[in-house]
């Protein structure tokens, strides 16, 4: 099949997003089929065999400069105008002018691809691309409503306001989601969310857990004592990682080696490096950003404790990465970390989420027990292999592109008889 996949935003290393669009189109090249990837910023980082056609943004939000105002000179057309428009008026306009700008390339290339497949953008460019013909499919992770929710529950006073208008994409996704054949997501956790968040029926939703390299992500002969591995976005309420950094302070106490590594960008200003501040634990803490994949496993497969403190996840990638590096997990019961993870301690210790008490008990609870680590440890590592693993994931990708293709091709014959 000629396979063109669509990804609005794709960072490469530490975003869901790229690492969903870096591995699924390898193991579909793998599998014989070809794949051109469109992208706004960042592009992803993809394998040989893998296309990548760039469609730029004005790239409003990366740094060295974000929420920039761009020069005159740059402003190409009325798409760039409305991108423009939306953020000063603190809007999100990314998927909204992406879908636009793929639209319009896919217009004239119509011949060129079996399937569209759209990662998580949902923008209303898709129904122009539905009009064109083409067979569209589109991935969901997780409905966006629960960062929302968290947003404005976090922020405080006109910011509310702020929050609330930067989601209003979310409408704009709700009534796009309703309108496509088929949607994949990753849990059966999304799965509910989706149905009840965008009110897709459930004939219409097909899950696909994400997978792991697990020729990257594999256990080290030595772990260094004391170390906690967490991979998420620190200054994202949705993340939970204040609650672990008031865990490691907790911790700390009683552990004199503990030190925990948190690979994410983090504002010198934000809420988390404040909190750090106030903890007093600066020393504890170790910011790591801009990791690559080799990196990250070695990091992961170099802790004693993985941990996953999040408030809400639709599937969590970092916890099947630390489970296939073979570290046992501490994470919380949110989302579908327990259908990821197991709710029966076979790879992770759980704690209910916004609870900084608890996930200290669970951290020291590990450090003080060899035993429990390792078998944690061999848990993860079974786990990974029977249930997680790209090629599997594209397999089952591509079944789904024939259902589609063929759902579609059944629709046009019936056109034409009528």
């Amino acid at each position: 099949m000629r396979i063109a996949l669509l990804s609005y935003r794709s960072k490469p290393h530490s975003g869901g997003q790229g690492v969903y669009v870096r591995h699924l189109s390898r193991e579909l090249v793998r599998l014989g089929h070809e794949v051109e990837v469109f992208s706004g910023q960042p592009y992803p980082d993809l394998d040989p065999g893998v296309r990548l056609t760039q469609v730029p943004s004005l790239d409003l939000y990366g740094p060295p400069k974000p929420f920039r105002t761009p020069r005159p000179r740059e402003i190409r057309d009325w798409i760039d105008v409305l991108e423009v428009l939306t953020m000063w008026t603190a809007g999100f306009p990314e998927p909204l002018t992406f879908s636009l700008r793929v639209a319009r390339l896919l217009k004239h290339r119509v011949r060129d691809f079996d399937v569209v497949h759209d990662n998580q953008c949902l923008g209303y460019g898709l129904l122009r691309i539905q009009r064109f013909g083409m067979p569209l499919i589109a991935t969901i992770h997780h409905p966006i409503h629960r960062d929302r929710t968290l947003a404005v529950k976090a922020a405080r006073g006109w910011r509310k306001l702020t929050a609330m208008r930067w989601h209003g994409f979310l409408r704009m996704q709700t009534r796009v989601s309703r309108r496509l054949p088929e949607i994949l997501t990753v849990s059966r956790s999304s799965e509910v969310d989706i149905r009840k968040s965008f009110g897709v029926p459930a004939a219409r939703i097909t899950t696909i857990p994400l997978g792991v390299d697990t020729e990257l992500f594999l256990p080290a002969e030595t772990r260094t004592p004391g170390r906690v591995v967490s991979i998420a976005s620190a200054d994202a309420p949705l993340k939970g990682v204040a609650y672990l950094v008031e865990a490691i302070a907790k911790v700390a106490v009683e552990h004199p080696e503990v030190e925990l590594h948190l690979v994410s960008p983090l504002s010198p200003d934000g809420p988390t490096a404040r909190r750090i501040r106030e903890l007093g634990i600066a020393d504890r803490v170790r910011v790591r950003a801009g990791l690559d994949d080799a990196e990250i496993a070695a990091l992961l497969a170099s802790a004693s404790i993985a941990c996953v403190p999040s408030l809400y996840e639709g599937f969590s990638l970092p916890a099947v990465e630390a489970m296939s590096c073979g570290t046992p997990l501490v994470a919380t019961t949110a989302g579908a970390i327990p259908e990821v993870v197991g709710d029966r301690e076979e790879a992770a210790v759980l704690v209910a989420p916004r609870d900084s008490g608890a996930l200290a008990a669970a951290i020291s609870r590990l450090l003080d027990d060899p035993a429990s680590r390792a078998r944690l440890g061999a848990g993860g590592l079974a786990r990974v292999a029977e249930r997680y693993s790209w090629s599997a994931v594209a397999a089952r990708t591509a079944d789904e592109y024939r259902r589609v293709i063929d759902a579609g091709s059944r629709e046009q014959e019936g056109t034409v008889q009528c």
